[in-house]
Formats: structure tokens, C-alpha cells, sequence
């Protein structure tokens, strides 16, 4: 687990806000069928399969896939620079992800993606360790880092997360 006190603790309230905010029929699924934000982190572990949606310049939704990873209380995500998603949110950073494992898990996000490496200019905050972890899962020489991908993080605005049977996902 990498997160700080702070980070669990912004990860919860988001998580509580989210769900205070959705819609009865929303609440009728999740509550009492959720986790807390420290069960969430220890859950999202490595490499998750994301859903990611971007919006194209005529508003209309774009999904694809991302590799997600679940590092300091936000999803984080990369794409070829030359990809249309990376082009959508260069334009539109406004994006919706979503991680299911079956029936037994759905996480689902709505926020801004930020870019943590930019083309030209100084890199996000905490770039350099997570250059290091990413680096460390895929390998030093799998991509030209500066020029070939793109990272990002989630700057989340809601976020909720549907895990019926939390024990099963603990021990997974």
C-alpha cells in the first residue's frame, strides 16, 4: 500500500460524497455492498484492466482500454502519445473510467486527467516515483518514455465502488 493517512483519508470522504450525491436507485445497489477506502487500496493492487472514456471533439464518447494502476488513493493510466484518447484528453480531459472483475467488483470514476510526463515542460508532481514504479513493472527499455507514451492521473470528482462479497476480493 502506498498511501498516506491523507490519502486514505480524501479517498474516503470522496468515496462517502460520491455515494450522499448518487441517485436512489444508484444507493439501493451499493449500500451495504461497498468497501472503505483502505479495503479499496489493498484490493487494486497491480496492473487493472480499465475502461476509459474520452469524449471526441464533436461530444460524442469514445471507450477503450487502459492499463490502470491504483497508486496513491487515484487511478493513474498511459497511452501512446499518438493515440486518439491521448488526443481527446489533450483537448477534453474530462474522462470516466471504470475496473469490474466479473459480479464481484465494479469501480466506477468521473474526473480530469492530468498528464504526468508532458512533451515539453516540468512533469506533474510525483512523477519521478512513479516513473519508477512504472518503469520497474514494464521494464527500463519498453517504451521511449519521454517520447512514445503519455501518463496520466485521475483527478476524481466522484467515485464509488460495488464489491458485494469483500472477503472474497481480500483474499483474491
Amino acid at each position: 500500500m502506498r498511501e498516506t493517512t491523507a490519502e486514505l483519508q480524501r479517498l474516503q470522504d470522496l468515496l462517502d460524497s460520491s455515494l450522499s450525491r448518487s441517485t436512489g436507485h444508484l444507493r439501493s445497489i451499493v449500500t451495504g455492498r461497498t468497501v472503505n477506502a483502505e479495503q479499496l487500496t489493498g484490493i487494486l493492487t497491480g496492473m487493472c484492466t480499465l475502461a476509459l472514456s474520452t469524449v471526441t471533439a464533436g461530444h460524442e464518447p469514445r471507450i477503450s482500454g487502459a492499463d490502470g494502476h491504483f497508486l496513491h488513493g487515484t487511478w493513474h493510466f498511459g497511452t501512446a502519445r499518438s493515440a486518439a484518447k491521448a488526443k481527446h484528453i489533450a483537448a477534453r480531459p474530462s474522462v470516466s473510467v471504470a475496473h469490474m472483475r466479473g459480479e464481484d467488483l465494479g469501480v466506477f470514476a468521473h474526473g480530469s486527467a492530468e498528464i504526468l510526463n508532458p512533451h515539453d515542460g516540468e512533469a506533474a508532481e510525483g512523477w519521478p516515483e512513479l516513473l519508477a514504479y512504472f518503469k520497474d513493472l514494464y521494464g527500463d527499455d519498453a517504451f521511449d518514455w519521454d517520447g512514445d507514451v503519455v501518463f496520466y492521473r485521475l483527478h476524481p470528482h466522484w467515485m464509488t465502488v460495488f464489491a458485494p462479497d469483500v472477503d472474497k476480493l481480500m483474499t483474491a
